[in-house]
């Protein structure tokens, strides 16, 4: 395939195709929708339960930020927790206009930020990534059990997920254990194989591998595995308390009375619409919400559309400005200490003091 092939399907796979896809599911979600009736419900919403819910949603994703810094710890001992939740918000920010791209320029804006290894700050993410989807398995499970009826039988395509998901997280997981653990014999293979005719790829493959190594087995000890495990743990409940909150913001109290176990399961169901390679999950998270609050949490249908939109934009506009907030802020604390500001080209190059 020539670079000019594989350029225009790079584009129509990660810019076209998922606005596509977007635009198909909000088409078949909305198309027989009674959109007075849902925006009547969201001009209707409660504005202290706006404040209560966009408080907890901040602090789910400043928790994070905590989670990370600990992670981080074996690789540089002390980081800066704004930058790391500047970069937390930059990477969702980007993720609602080009999915899955968030992950990597937040690994590259606090690599650079802080003078660490982008190759080892990156595998810091995809590390945080898998415990994330093991956090969500558990919450299936949860789920399962306390959902007043069977709920593989009621949503049929949620243990195929499961089951794909975590297939391909176990696959990744040993991948990554045997790269540290046999670190330096793949690294004496390699270099047997290329030193002589490559030695520059060589190099850079020998570096990225010790580099990654590093990243991957960042978590050391009972004492960080355990914080680490707590941490993701709170981020799941604070994720859970948001979905209620968003029950009260819609006063959906007054339709029927609601709690924290609708919540949970309400988390653990839509999650999975922000996997799919949607920008921001627009499409695929209206579709499972409305869903899990028509179908198994019995919502008339226009209040769970108005559930969805109302929810959705506001995390939309947070992520979106506190990803430019977080942009200029930290970029301004960079520039008074002597430190280059940083865009989103510039991150992409290589500097002295990385990799």
């Amino acid at each position: 395939m020539t670079s000019a092939k594989k350029r225009i399907l790079n584009i129509f796979l990660g810019y076209i195709f998922p606005g596509l896809l977007a635009i198909v599911l909000l088409y078949f979600v909305f198309r027989d929708m009674d959109f007075s009736i849902v925006f009547g419900y969201i001009s209707a919403i409660s504005f202290s339960w706006l404040i209560i819910f966009l408080a907890i949603f901040m602090f789910s994703h400043y928790l994070r930020a905590l989670r990370w810094k600990v992670m981080l710890r074996s690789i540089k001992p002390e980081t800066s927790v704004s930058n790391l939740f500047g970069a937390v918000m930059i990477g969702y920010g980007v993720n609602c206009i080009i999915p899955r791209l968030g992950e990597l320029y937040r690994g590259l804006f606090l690599g650079r930020w802080e003078k660490i290894s982008r190759t080892s700050i990156l595998a810091t993410v995809i590390l945080e990534r898998i415990i994330d989807i093991i956090a969500l398995g558990v919450a299936v499970g949860i789920a399962v059990a306390i959902y007043p009826g069977e709920l593989y039988s009621k949503v049929q395509w949620l243990k195929t997920v499961f089951i794909l998901v975590f297939g391909f997280v176990l696959f990744i997981a040993v991948l990554m254990v045997l790269l540290v653990r046999f670190r330096e014999s793949i690294i004496l293979y390699i270099h047997s194989k290329t030193e002589k005719r490559f030695p520059v790829f060589s190099s850079f493959v020998i570096k990225s591998i010790e580099q990654l190594s590093f990243g991957f087995s960042c978590i050391r000890g009972v004492k960080d595995s355990s914080i680490v495990a707590i941490y993701s743990a709170l981020i799941m409940i604070a994720y859970a308390y948001t979905s209620l909150a968003g029950f009260y913001l819609l006063r959906m109290d007054s339709i029927m009375d609601v709690n924290f176990t609708m919540a949970w399961i309400l988390l653990s169901v839509s999650a999975f619409g922000v996997v799919m390679p949607t920008p921001g999950g627009t499409g695929s998270y209206h579709a499972i919400v409305i869903f899990v609050l028509v179908s198994l949490l019995g919502f008339s249908y226009e209040i769970s559309a108005a559930y969805a939109i109302l929810t959705h934009i506001i995390s939309y506009i947070v992520f979106i400005f506190l990803a430019l907030v977080s942009y200029y802020f930290v970029n301004s604390k960079m520039f008074k200490a002597g430190i280059p500001k940083e865009n989103f080209i510039s991150v992409f190059r290589k500097s002295k003091n990385e990799d």
